[in-house]
């Protein structure tokens, strides 16, 4: 097990360094919150998934283990060396080198023209309130009506003000936003939001 995760520990912490206005965690994240953040994942059917931001994919392993035969996994990375990371560690997996406040335009070049789930593990704290509100709206207008988004925030990060603002805009984008965890064997300690039905027009 070591062994196997050697490489990626190693990627995540080359980037984290260099780039910390790209990596908002400390750590990849663990197979509790993983599971947490993947629970809208079709276990059956042929689905399109979308992974934002899979940094060396430890939320990418969870995602294929509900997948089944047929289904797609998209995972949008903006870090070069994360995607030839990518690329080269899950071949099964459809990396594409891009932004996700352009994910619409990304999805058109991949054939793709609905989304059964998207996961996200985006780095929110670090974006400013137009990035924000630009995903937020790529995600809701790329969702089938009956998809799914999940997407991770942190304990410590509750109360701050940033926190505060991309809960209010959840709210403003989906019709359903709940909260599960919190994930304590996660570093640091988080939690997922899961929002259904998005609010046309966003």
């Amino acid at each position: 097990m070591k062994t196997a995760l050697a490489p990626d520990l190693r990627a995540f912490m080359s980037v984290a360094l260099r780039r910390q206005g790209v990596v908002g965690a400390i750590a990849p994240s663990s197979p509790s919150l993983a599971r947490a953040l993947t629970a809208v994942v079709p276990t059956s059917g042929t689905p399109v998934v979308v992974e934002l931001g899979p940094g060396t994919g430890s939320i990418s392993d969870a995602i294929r283990e509900r997948l089944s035969p047929g289904a797609r996994h998209l995972a949008v990375e903006i870090e070069p060396d994360l995607v030839t990371h990518l690329r080269r560690t899950k071949p099964w997996m459809e990396t594409i080198y891009g932004d996700a406040a352009d994910l619409g335009a990304l999805l058109a070049r991949a054939g793709v023209d609905r989304v059964d789930a998207i996961v996200s593990t985006l780095p929110w704290s670090l974006f400013p309130a137009r990035r924000q509100e630009r995903i937020l709206g790529e995600v809701s207008r790329a969702l089938a009506p009956t998809g799914a988004f999940t997407t991770v925030t942190y304990l410590h990060a509750l109360p701050l003000a940033g926190a505060r603002a991309l809960r209010r805009r959840l709210r403003a984008a989906f019709d359903e936003v709940l909260t599960t965890g919190p994930v304590w064997r996660n570093l640091p300690p988080g939690m997922a939001y899961v929002c259904r039905r998005p609010v046309a027009g966003v």
